[in-house]
């Protein structure tokens, strides 16, 4: 019976942390999960390795014991059976059991190599392998207006409705875990978690970086010239703003706090920056011409 090489089943190194073991456990189980591949018997027996692979990784003493023993597990295995047999004796016969996984029984689950080293058939019994739920991925649309404040909305997902926080000023992209509302797991085993990345449309006229957001405002001539008031529009309503005289073309104008809100950050808020974008007048008059015309003179002359 061959050595199984746990690190290298769930494509990990052997100073892998806890997390990035969990990270690369779910990555795989993704796609060899068997509800996933129905018919396929060697995605089953990858997907069986993976579990084998996972709980003596992300178990700490078993992980202790397989780095310990490592390629001469058969020595470490004819120890651990020694030491078995001793504590049985002492307990009075039968009534002992060595430590096996919990939520996973029968060697038919195991490998042989499993079950030599961590004596997967004290556990006994007909019970079969608990798997975990498949996580499952849903998307969100939404517009700007719709994140301006938190709000909560019912999702359907697998025929059952979740009621989910949508913070505000969350970002397009961004995907937000619901713990233990995935799909269902198998053999008593938990439920997976569902991922929700939110999608936000763009908006014609307002473009967003972050929780800033930026505009193009039509401006007459007129105005730019002689100054004056005019209206804009924010996504929060409209406001007046004051026109200095002689504005130029691409002159920008920033509207503190009338940004985005601030994800997770309650009662901030980040910025509007309008860029005057300046008309020049069409069909003219023919006295307008005139005019136009005295003024290139005035600056001819001038």
């Amino acid at each position: 019976m061959a050595f199984i090489d746990y690190y290298k089943v769930l494509g990990v190194d052997k100073t892998a942390d806890d997390k990035a073991i969990k990270s690369a456990y779910r990555k795989q189980a993704r796609k060899l999960h068997p509800d996933l591949n129905p018919n396929d018997e060697e995605a089953k027996k990858k997907f069986q390795e993976l579990n084998e692979a996972n709980e003596v990784l992300s178990d700490p003493e078993k992980r202790k014991k397989y780095d310990q023993y490592g390629e001469n597990w058969q020595q470490g295995a004819q120890y651990e059976q020694a030491r078995q047999h001793q504590q049985r004796s002492a307990y009075g016969g039968g009534g002992y059991q060595s430590g096996g996984f919990e939520g996973f029984g029968g060697d038919a689950d195991f490998s042989e190599f499993f079950t030599s080293m961590f004596g997967g058939a004290a556990n006994g019994g007909g019970r079969q392998t608990a798997y975990r739920g498949q996580d499952l991925n849903a998307e969100l649309k939404l517009d700007l207006r719709d994140i301006l404040e938190s709000q909560k909305q019912t999702l359907t997902v697998n025929g059952k409705q979740i009621r989910i926080t949508i913070p505000a000023g969350v970002e397009n992209g961004q995907t937000i875990k619901i713990t233990g509302h995935g799909g269902p797991g198998r053999n008593n085993g938990p439920a997976g978690d569902l991922y929700i990345t939110f999608n936000i449309a763009n908006d014609p006229e307002f473009k967003r970086q972050g929780a800033d957001l930026y505009r193009i405002i039509k401006l007459d001539v007129y105005t730019a010239v002689l100054g004056g008031v005019i209206t804009a529009d924010t996504l929060t309503g409209k406001v007046k703003l004051k026109v200095k005289p002689e504005t130029q073309q691409g002159t920008k104008v920033k509207l503190k706090g009338k940004g985005m809100p601030v994800y997770k950050k309650e009662g901030e808020f980040g910025d509007l920056y309008l860029t005057y974008d300046i008309a020049l007048p069409i069909n003219l008059t023919d006295r307008q011409r005139e005019l136009f015309e005295e003024l290139a003179k005035l600056n001819t002359n001038h």
